[in-house]
């Protein structure tokens, strides 16, 4: 994908089509099920969710799409037996495109991370 200057989440998806597409919205959506009122941004030219701060960030490849943060410790162990199999780093999980899209193990993830972006939010106000 060329370099661009993304200005919008509409923007950023209608550079691609078929499966990426698909699966980006879902994402989009499930994400939206779980944080109505989340805003919606483009941050380091990919989709950027906040919600209290950064919620979580995803996009596409030509082999996978993301979802990424950099993720708390109690993340990656809440979700341990969870993201077996999968391609993982500190900041990055990677759903392969020729394997099914985990749409509930997804709501788990946005809504953790929901709760710790409102945690964070409550100690800030302390």
């Amino acid at each position: 994908m060329a370099k661009t200057n993304y200005q919008s989440i509409d923007e950023y998806h209608l550079a691609f089509s078929g499966e990426a597409l698909e699966r980006m919205q879902k994402i989009r959506k499930t994400i939206h099920e779980v944080v109505p009122d989340a805003e919606e941004t483009i941050s380091y030219q990919i989709p950027c969710i906040k919600y209290n701060g950064y919620l979580i960030y995803y996009c596409a490849f030509p082999n996978h799409i993301s979802l990424s943060n950099p993720f708390s410790e109690a993340f990656w162990a809440h979700f341990k037996t969870d993201l077996e199999g999968y391609k993982t780093s500190k900041a990055v999980i990677q759903f392969p495109i020729d394997k099914p899209l985990p749409e509930k193990l997804i709501k788990r993830i946005v809504a953790f991370r929901k709760k710790e972006n409102e945690e964070k939010a409550i100690t800030k106000k302390k």
